[in-house]
């Protein structure tokens, strides 16, 4: 019985999605639209919630990705998306690689796109801020 089951299964969910197709009380040769209008609408609203939820938000975060990497500056302690804990010791010329020292006299060149930014504006958060 449930081997039958996991065979109409698929089955029975492909008619119910395309059972939608059809207007309803037609067979889909005669030229009712009747259902045509909501389907559009509800084609761009669907297309409206993954631009607002998905779309929006990455392209938000990758611009503040992007002015937080453009901005670092000799000094500035960071930590890499691999974990690494260091301070900047040198933006180096080529404008995406920097020189950060992780212990006195050990350097490390690393990409800035390497740079974490949730992690970094968390280790240079005020104590006071952590405690609330």
């Amino acid at each position: 019985m449930f081997n039958k089951f996991q065979t109409y299964l698929p089955v029975a969910l492909t008619a119910f999605l395309f059972a939608g197709c059809v207007p309803p009380g037609g067979d889909g040769k005669s030229g009712g639209a009747a259902g045509g209008g909501f389907q559009f609408i509800f084609l761009g609203l669907m297309i409206l919630v993954f631009w607002l939820f998905f779309i929006r938000p990455q392209a938000k975060r990758a611009k503040n990705q992007k002015n937080f990497t453009e901005n670092l500056q000799k000094g500035d302690k960071i930590v890499t998306i691999a974990g690494i804990h260091g301070t900047i010791n040198k933006v180096n010329d080529d404008g995406t690689t920097l020189n950060i020292e992780t212990s006195p006299g050990s350097y490390i060149k690393i990409e800035k796109s390497a740079i974490s930014m949730d992690w970094t504006t968390a280790l240079n958060k005020p104590a006071a801020e952590v405690k609330k």
